[in-house]
């Protein structure tokens, strides 16, 4: 919200991942260009939240034409000022290109990336300054606290969320209303609500977009939620190596307190709340909540048995309820909206829509939120703009470390709670990692109970010594040392994991080895028996590279990027690899543009 009437509006995305690529170089050159053009009273700079798509940052959308610039420099600023600002000549060379046919598109509306998708939860996220209440007040926001403090009692908020099928986005998908009742109804003069912004899974970063790019909004379903169990005092539990989404909540929290939002006496209801932010040290078991609510009382995060369930003895003994950020970010809008409005989008048992990080071997990496019900297919093609470099699909591995791989004749299932873990799979928190064919399934299961096995907080005997088992028996099979009998066996670990461990990490970190299996237990037996990597990625089992010296053409392209020196060679002659130095890695084959390399 501006004070002043503006020629133009500049959107730039100021989301980590636009951070990482340089926005902030291109906003100062874009400044100082409109300052060198005595612009600066003309044109309106906000610094937005996430759009989405982070392949192409740095971007920027000018209104009111609607134009999206994408990979910008600061260079760049000086040709756009006086093309499109000063003549409104669009520059070409900065839009979009549709990544099959290279079409420019100019249109942010008309980017394939965001055709499929409904941005209910992020559709203040590249649209407003996240540092502003203002803005986000001007969007209807705390309306809906509004609302909640002066027309309705507690049971009807949660009969509300009950009636919407809100489910959490964060892991199984509970169902929001009945968790919250449980809180409610527990009986005690003290109650916590508690946010886990313990956003750990490899590749996922849904949460943190959404503190970077609307915090207020997660304030205030927390709010909310707060007044449905009776909780006065609350937790945001966002881990330490997300310094923007914290800058960012302390700003929000800070005007939220200004303008009476939190405090004492809300509205004149009589309801107080107050909230802060403790930082987490970045463990992947605190995203477990007995784990994460030990870590904010100064334990060491690791899990409590269950129960008492956390609505029961929760923080410091307490009742409390713990959501994740994209829940407490659905709540707003339900209320805004009404339950049954709110439940026409998704499917019946799992309304609403669902934020991905969309990430590996896809054209359009990025942030996406899509209706539920929507196809994986939808997802990765229509969404993602499909496999890089035309390669085909392999799998696509969702829910993070705790979920699971899911191959071609999957892609038709619709996106929901309940069909993916039907398929072997789960919703988690929305990592979603797309493979190609080179993919080598077994590594993946291997990389993936790596990363579980390590978090594991070695309380219970299962996860501790169960999946360090696993892994090792992975590691023999893609080593070439794999044996009869080694996929019986880690189906038998997996079911015995699952089955007794303490808490959530260990009764999901068997998903991706478990649904490999499933789907892939060919490349398992090609790995034990026949001692090869179908996808060609495990060293120890991929034949030798050898150069065919009557297509070399002897660019030394395989030399710039052979990691270990092993090829040798003068230029406009045929090159030659060391066998004994080669460590079969595959990026000299990549390179070559006359495809002289090959497996011996």
């Amino acid at each position: 919200m501006v004070d002043s009437i503006y020629r133009s509006h500049i959107i730039i995305c100021g989301g980590t991942g636009c951070v990482s690529s340089g926005c902030e170089e291109v906003q100062k050159a874009l400044e100082d260009e409109l300052d060198k053009q005595d612009l600066t009273d003309e044109i309106n700079i906000v610094e937005t939240g996430c759009h989405g798509l982070c392949e192409k940052g740095p971007v920027m959308v000018i209104y009111p034409e609607g134009i999206f610039y994408c990979e910008l420099q600061p260079e760049d600023m000086e040709e756009l000022v006086t093309e499109h600002i000063l003549k409104d000549r669009i520059v070409d060379r900065l839009l979009y290109k549709e990544p099959i046919t290279e079409e420019d598109i100019p249109s942010y509306q008309n980017i394939d990336f965001y055709e499929k998708q409904q941005r209910v939860v992020l559709s203040n996220c590249g649209r407003v300054d996240p540092e502003s209440i203002k803005e986000y007040i001007a969007e209807d926001g705390y309306q809906a606290v509004g609302e909640t403090l002066t027309t309705m009692t507690s049971q009807e908020v949660i009969d509300e969320v009950k009636e919407a099928g809100l489910r959490g986005r964060g892991g199984g998908g509970f169902p929001t209303g009945i968790k919250w009742q449980f809180a409610h109804d527990s009986e005690d003069d003290k109650k916590y609500i508690i946010c886990n912004a313990d956003e750990g899974d490899p590749g996922a970063f849904m949460d943190r977009s959404i503190l970077e790019g609307d915090p207020h909004r997660v304030i205030e379903g927390m709010i909310i939620a707060a007044y449905a169990i009776g909780a006065s005092e609350g937790y945001i539990y966002v881990r330490a190596e997300y310094p923007l989404a914290i800058e960012r909540l302390e700003k929000a929290i800070e005007q939220a307190e200004e303008y009476g939002l939190l405090g004492d006496n809300l509205f004149e209801s009589g309801f107080d709340f107050k909230l802060q932010i403790k930082k987490g040290a970045g463990a992947f078991v605190c995203g477990e909540e007995t784990a994460l609510m030990n870590s904010i009382e100064g334990k060491r995060g690791m899990p409590r048995p269950r129960p008492p369930f956390p609505a029961q003895k929760g923080l410091w003994g307490y009742p409390s309820n713990i959501n994740n950020v994209e829940t407490y970010a659905n709540v707003p809008v339900i209320i805004n909206q009404g339950a049954d409005e709110y439940s026409k989008v998704g499917t019946e048992d799992s309304t609403g829509t669902k934020i991905f990080a969309i990430t590996g071997k896809i054209q359009n990496t990025g942030l996406a939120e899509v209706p539920m019900g929507i196809t994986m297919r939808e997802i990765i093609y229509d969404v993602g703009g499909g496999i890089m470099g035309g390669k085909d699909f392999k799998a696509v591995q969702i829910g993070g470390p705790s979920g699971g791989c899911l191959p071609e004749e999957k892609l038709d299932l619709s996106v929901d709670y309940d069909s993916l873990i039907e398929a072997g799979a789960m919703m988690g928190s929305g990592g979603l990692v797309v493979m190609d064919e080179d993919t080598c399934m077994v590594d993946v299961a291997k990389f993936f109970l790596d990363f579980t096995q390590s978090e594991s907080c070695g309380k219970c005997t299962p996860c501790r010594e169960g999946t360090k088992r696993m892994l090792e028996i992975l590691k023999r099979i893609t080593a070439g040392e794999g044996k009869e009998g080694d996929i019986e066996l880690l189906e038998e670990l997996s079911h015995h994991i699952k089955s007794t461990s303490l808490c959530g990490l260990g009764q999901s970190a068997p998903n991706p080895v478990l649904s490999t299996i499933q789907y892939f237990r060919d490349e398992y037996e090609a790995h034990i028996y026949e001692e090869t990597c179908p996808a060609g990625n495990c060293q120890e089992l991929v034949a030798g590279y050898v150069i065919d010296e009557e297509d070399c053409i002897g660019c030394t392209s395989c030399v710039d990027v052979c990691p270990v020196d092993a090829i040798e060679g003068e230029k406009k002659e045929a090159h030659v690899i060391d066998t004994d130095e080669c460590i079969n890695c595959g990026s000299c084959v990549d390179e070559c543009p006359v495809d002289a390399i090959s497996q011996a």
